[in-house]
């Protein structure tokens, strides 16, 4: 039987996709409808979930949990504006309740959060023409960071409502949702869906990682600031 894997504030799927392609049975859980995901589907606020309040899905069940809570808290856009306090700041709640599970984790979100013992990954150390970053907090100890951005300044933009300012100048038009989709791995999301989405190569890499953790050091590092 797969390992399964449980997906956190799944959105449309990109980090499902690539737990999937890394060889896990893959269940999502938003506390909005994703139409579009592509894997077992429970509507539920992932909070009820960590803390056991959701009878019809139990921690016990899976072999990794993967969480992207919300980002706009700790984006620089809303730093820049002062707006970071309307949004949810959910990063310390979400760890400590992993924690307590016991089950090996993985919790993405945007440079700037507050994430420990990080690892980074970007489009460009897959191939990908895509310039974002992400930072990822593991369980489990990740091996020595062998990929490396290569930023060749055409990377396709993939945020925001569209093509931003500095993107239209750099390439004198904007850019279309199929180039999104392209850069991005992934053929199934909206526009809007892919802003909030990873690509699934980051998370593909990152559940082989946790497949090879030796069990002894899963949770090893979750308390070290």
């Amino acid at each position: 039987m797969k390992p399964k894997a449980l997906d956190l504030f799944c959105c449309a799927g990109g980090a499902g996709t690539g737990l999937a392609r890394a060889g896990y049975d893959v269940t999502g859980v938003d506390v909005r409808l994703q139409p579009r995901y592509p894997f077992r589907f429970i509507l539920s606020d992932a909070l009820f979930i960590l803390e056991g309040k959701n009878p019809i899905c139990q921690l016990r069940d899976f072999d990794l949990i993967w969480a992207s809570p919300p980002c706009q808290h700790y984006t620089m856009y809303a730093r820049n504006l002062g707006t970071a306090d309307n949004h949810p700041d959910l990063i310390g709640p979400v760890r400590d309740l992993l924690v307590a599970s016991g089950k090996p984790y993985i919790i993405e979100n945007v440079v700037g959060a507050p994430l420990r013992n990080t690892t980074m990954l970007c489009g460009t150390m897959f191939g990908l023409k895509i310039l974002r970053h992400r930072l990822f907090e593991t369980s489990f100890q990740i091996p020595v960071l062998t990929l490396s951005c290569n930023h060749k300044g055409d990377e396709i933009p993939v945020y925001g409502n569209g093509t931003p300012q500095w993107h239209r100048k750099r390439f004198g038009r904007n850019v279309h949702v199929a180039e999104q989709r392209e850069v991005m791995g992934i053929d199934w999301m909206t526009r809007a869906e892919l802003t909030e989405s990873i690509p699934p190569a980051y998370a593909e890499w990152l559940g082989k990682h946790a497949l090879a953790a030796p069990a002894p050091t899963i949770n090893r590092l979750a308390n070290t600031p």
